[in-house]
């Protein structure tokens, strides 16, 4: 029963696979677009950030589609735009459509990260939650890593290599929306918005026999009370709470600069003097160290905690990010490789391991799917801000201020986990989402 538990979340969890692969595959080809149709920094920037805002859009509409047509067929259509996106791009013969289907990508990547982990969480047992929604993070490092090898591999084979670049995400998109037929419902969403008890009731008797009537009593009493008190609406003081943890939560997220890393990194190697094809084997570096370092979050998650792994992975994130903004203030860039390396490793354990976890955990039934899309849309519309300004930024003030910024604000995140994260790990979702609201509602 649990490998048929893993083998699920696993399939979900694909959807993180490409989100991995989409974000990371233009790191690649960015320069050759620059240079190709003649982009200015701006619009350059645009071209590479416009995926991004796709998936903001994505993750702030993705509430609706998880709770009307549930979270199974979301992920279906996920898996559609995918394919939609790798196809178109690799075929674009001017920036305007590449743009176009790089946003429907972004589509697919906002609302994957929305339905995926509140997917996975779900359907998991309590106390493997956290490793089983991990998959989620661990499949978007691997897509990363594989990106960013078959970037490697693929540049210079040939004039249109960068097509090929893109082109390839269509494979694994194509096996995702073969899958998805294959894995049943969210047996919470069955209960809270179809009042399909029996299904539910039939799924949890598969994926956690020792608990399906504790938990079927536990998603309906949780309902009971929600609906008794009108508690379907978000933006109400009872969820000023959660609603404020995973904004601050996905807001330290991407001042922590990932997303400007792992969008430029061959970029930034260059700016340290390695030539092209150096600074593209260097981020397949980044990709396996992001997929090592998140495998042992995944293993320490629920054993030492969802704000051990924070706390240990903002002292990290201070001193990597603090080294690599001595080294553009000195031009003394030989470590700087290393420091970066260190930098996704201390990432990969705490935020990278532990973001979509937290952020599926914390609200209640009645309100995961909107908070969940909440989440999402703040991590991504900080992170297509990111990504649009780097290069200006960049050029304008060099390495040095910006990686000091980057510092500054894990300095702030250490300081929010010490005095302001809860723990979640342990506890069912009902007794969190109890937990939270009642918090809430006695703070007002």
């Amino acid at each position: 029963m649990k490998s048929n538990v893993t083998l699920i979340s696993l399939v979900a969890a694909m959807g993180g696979f490409l989100f991995g692969f989409d974000t990371a595959v233009i790191s690649g080809v960015e320069q050759t677009i620059q240079q190709l149709w003649k982009l200015d920094d701006l619009t350059h920037g645009f071209a590479v950030a416009v995926a991004l805002y796709g998936t903001v859009a994505g993750a702030l509409f993705a509430g609706f589609p998880v709770d009307k047509m549930g979270r199974k067929k979301t992920l279906l259509w996920v898996g559609i735009l995918y394919l939609l996106s790798a196809v178109g791009s690799a075929v674009a013969p001017e920036v305007y459509s590449f743009m176009l289907f790089r946003f429907i990508g972004g589509l697919g990547v906002g609302a994957s990260s929305v339905a995926a982990p509140m997917y996975i969480s779900e359907i998991s047992p309590a106390k493997s939650r956290g490793r089983l929604v991990a998959l989620f993070q661990f499949n978007v490092v691997l897509g990363i890593l594989i990106a960013f090898a078959s970037n490697y591999f693929l540049k210079g084979s040939g004039p249109h290599d960068w097509r090929w670049m893109l082109g390839v995400e269509a494979l694994p998109a194509a096996l995702f929306v073969a899958l998805i037929p294959f894995i049943p419902r969210s047996p919470r969403w069955l209960i809270v918005n179809q009042n399909n008890e029996a299904e539910a009731r039939a799924i949890l008797g598969k994926l956690d026999p020792e608990n399906v009537e504790a938990s079927i009593q536990a998603i309906k009493q949780e309902h009971q009370e929600a609906a008794s008190s009108h508690r379907s609406a978000l933006f109400t003081r009872r969820y000023s709470r959660p609603i404020m943890l995973v904004i601050l939560f996905a807001v330290f997220n991407q001042v922590s600069g990932i997303n400007a890393i792992i969008y430029y990194a061959p970029r930034i190697f260059e700016m340290t003097g390695l030539a092209d094809r150096a600074a593209l084997f260097s981020t397949v570096g980044i990709g396996v160290i992001n997929l090592l370092f998140t495998l042992v979050g995944m293993v320490l998650i629920d054993k030492a905690g969802r704000k051990m792994l924070m706390l240990l992975g903002s002292v990290g994130l201070i001193t990597s990010l603090g080294l690599v903004a001595g080294a553009f203030y000195w031009e003394r860039f030989a470590g700087v490789p290393f420091f970066l390396f260190m930098y996704i490793a201390f990432f990969a354990l705490s935020q990278g391991a532990v973001i979509w976890v937290f952020i599926s955990e914390v609200f209640p039934n009645e309100v995961r799917g909107t908070g969940q899309s909440l989440g999402s849309f703040t991590h991504w519309i900080l992170a297509a801000v990111i990504a649009n300004v780097f290069p200006y930024f960049a050029n304008r003030f060099g390495g040095d201020t910006v990686f000091t910024f980057f510092t500054a604000m894990m300095v702030l995140q250490l300081l929010f986990v010490w005095f302001v994260m809860p723990e979640t790990k342990g506890r069912t979702l009902e007794e969190i989402g109890r937990s939270m609201s009642t918090e809430s509602a006695r703070a007002k």
